[in-house]
């Protein structure tokens, strides 16, 4: 018989915590069963498949690459029923299901919560969970059945035959500072303006940056060395609010926090655009919270505010 018929959730469970723990006796005391029980099972699902799955060290265990192949799955599958127990949970609690967003910086400031606004218009008893971090966290994330939707940086290449993704949008950067900056009383600003001052930039290879280092190289003019990184836009609005840096923001991000009187945008025109776009999995949006989740970004990835 193939042995994924005599696979069980919690001996899933036990792979996913010999993995955390990477020791037996730990496990065994987290799963409420004996060391000798739970070695005794290990070695009967590598016999099972036929493929040695741990490493045996002195401090413990450690995955194969069979092992680490599995336990992905195992990763997913988890993740998949969690989200399967919370979805019931809401529907049973009168809602309209659940949906997990991930957003990098780029989409933080305005498209995505604008999205969820109109997403709890539509739908006021849907469960949304909102998840900031950098592309490089969310997409294995995503892969493995943890977020619904990432909204993030376009061009980059992920294996995954399911994926979906779609453009949302490409718009250009603006430098920002605080409103009584120096810089802020002029009327027109040109590049030895701005590298009077320090800068806050994103990280590399985020849209920002690119664009970023695409004006720059526009302009034959190169990055400063005295700058600040940082991909966190509360940090950035912060550090702008009470310094004389320089930062560079998106277009929308900019245009959204010079209307709450946070930060304005400096006269001076750049080149250089970045793109966002929306990654899913086709399976996803037979949820009604995920469908209209990905409707509302794309009604906000429509241009809609004007300087």
């Amino acid at each position: 018989m193939d042995w994924t018929y005599r696979l069980r959730l919690r001996q899933l469970q036990v792979l996913l915590s010999l993995t955390s723990t990477g020791n037996l006796s730990q496990s065994a005391a987290a799963l409420n069963t004996t060391q000798p029980a739970l070695s005794k099972w290990l070695k009967e699902l590598e016999e099972d498949i036929g493929l040695p799955l741990f490493e045996r060290h002195a401090r413990g265990l450690r995955p194969t690459s069979y092992g680490e192949a599995l336990i992905e799955h195992a990763r997913r599958i988890d993740a998949s029923l969690n989200t399967a127990r919370d979805d019931m949970q809401a529907l049973r609690e009168g809602g309209s299901g659940l949906v997990t967003i991930g957003t990098s910086g780029v989409s933080s400031a305005d498209t995505v919560p604008l999205a969820v606004a109109r997403l709890l218009e539509r739908m006021p008893k849907a469960q949304v969970r909102l998840v900031e971090s950098t592309m490089n966290q969310l997409m294995p994330q995503l892969a493995r059945g943890e977020l619904d939707i990432v909204v993030g940086r376009s061009g980059q290449q992920y294996d995954d035959p399911q994926l979906q993704i779609e453009t949302l949008y490409t718009e250009p950067i603006n430098f920002v500072a605080r409103s009584d900056h120096p810089l802020a009383v002029k009327a027109d600003l040109d590049w030895d303006d701005v590298l009077m001052y320090s800068w806050i930039v994103w990280p590399q290879d985020t849209p920002v940056r690119n664009a970023m280092e695409a004006a720059l190289a526009a302009a034959g003019r190169t990055l400063p060395g005295h700058c600040i990184e940082s991909n966190s836009p509360i940090l950035n609005l912060t550090l702008l609010n009470n310094t004389n840096l320089v930062g560079v923001a998106s277009h929308r991000a900019a245009l959204r926090f010079e209307q709450l009187s946070a930060l304005r945008i400096l006269p001076i025109e750049l080149e250089g655009f970045g793109s966002v776009s929306v990654y899913w999995h086709a399976e996803n949006v037979n949820r009604a919270a995920v469908a209209l989740a990905l409707e509302s970004l794309r009604a906000f990835a429509v241009p809609h505010m004007k300087r």
